[in-house]
């Protein structure tokens, strides 16, 4: 891909700016999409979904395909192994106003892996197809799979993988060029993405190691994909993704001041409460504002604090304190230690 384009189609859906947010689990629910999609993601994904607890009518795994007219487009990506039940919870999905279904074959847990979902379809090709036609047939919206290395380092599964999802009528394929058996140690290895680039002719995204915006347009250059997937790199720091829409622009690479920075939390803290309700969104916050302010000084302290909070007007006390602690250089007698 020529990183100076600021664009790419799955199917009919275009991506713009090429940037997604990869889809975790605890993490890419509807008000952290909405965060980042105010930081100019150019796609948001749902966290993986259950297909079994979608068929169920599981009322927590329902909730997870709610989403608003602000996150669109929107990809919702769930998993399983059954192709009748991948193919009932696909429509579930479709009839929720997604705008791409994504398959999950990249989920190297272990309790996903021992039902035959996740990574273990990088091993059966034959289940693998099963499960990609079920779905397939069972929904109009563009279909993307986002899938490992496989389950060892030469990249061969995936391009195996990938060249019959393309057959089957897949849209596009997102590669996390990792081991099954890495996890998300050790270094994501780019030559698999370019590998997968050379063999098929649908649109590639590239996952894995993307920390800043120069990672993000040199993994362009380097594999030729046609847009990137951040994860943990977004936790940290959600303006990453408009830092990338800049860097391919040729613009000034925005940086976030500490103002913005507590202002951005303050509004996904009151999305979180009215979303999940306040005792539920309390006791999410307890881990989240620390992804959100890590690297900052002190950040440790911090954490433990909001370890313990309980109520939103606890978290927003505690934000304003941290953040004029800061400002005063933590010089006050009751500064935080």
């Amino acid at each position: 891909m020529n990183p100076e384009r600021h664009i790419f189609a799955v199917n009919a859906v275009e991506i713009s700016p090429p940037t997604v947010m990869a889809p975790m689990a605890g993490v890419t629910d509807a008000p952290f999409r909405r965060m980042v999609k105010q930081n100019h993601c150019g796609l948001v994904c749902s966290e993986m979904i259950s297909s079994n607890g979608l068929c169920q009518n599981s009322g927590k795994t329902v909730q997870m395909v709610h989403h608003s007219i602000s996150e669109k487009p929107l990809s919702i990506q769930i998993f399983g192994a059954k192709p009748d039940y991948m193919a009932r919870a696909a429509s579930m999905v479709e009839e929720a106003g997604a705008d791409i279904l994504d398959i999950n074959f990249g989920c190297s847990v272990k309790k996903v892996v021992k039902t035959g979902a996740g990574a273990a379809l990088m091993k059966d090709l034959k289940a693998a197809a099963a499960v990609i036609k079920a779905v397939r047939r069972a929904v109009a919206v563009p279909l993307t799979i986002k899938i490992r290395t496989g389950w060892e380092p030469s990249g061969n599964e995936a391009v195996a993988l990938c060249q019959m999802a393309q057959d089957l009528g897949v849209d596009a394929v997102c590669v996390h060029p990792r081991t099954a058996g890495q996890g998300f140690s050790g270094h994501a290895d780019w030559s698999v993405i370019r590998r997968v680039r050379q063999h098929i002719s649908i649109p590639v995204i590239g996952n894995g190691d993307i920390l800043n915006a120069e990672d993000a347009v040199a993994m362009m250059k380097r594999t030729g994909c046609d847009g990137v997937m951040i994860g943990r790199g977004a936790m940290v720091n959600p303006l990453i993704f408009a830092q990338i829409r800049a860097l391919l622009q040729g613009l000034a690479v925005p940086k976030e001041d500490t103002a913005q920075r507590f202002a951005a939390i303050r509004t996904y803290a009151g999305q979180m409460s009215e979303f999940y309700g306040e005792d539920h969104a309390c006791r999410l916050m307890r881990s989240r504002l620390g992804w959100l302010l890590k690297g900052m000084p002190r950040a440790s302290w911090f954490r433990s604090a909001a370890a313990c909070l309980k109520s939103m007007a606890e978290t927003h006390a505690l934000l304003k304190d941290y953040e004029q602690q800061l400002a005063d250089g933590f010089r006050t007698k009751d500064s935080i230690k």
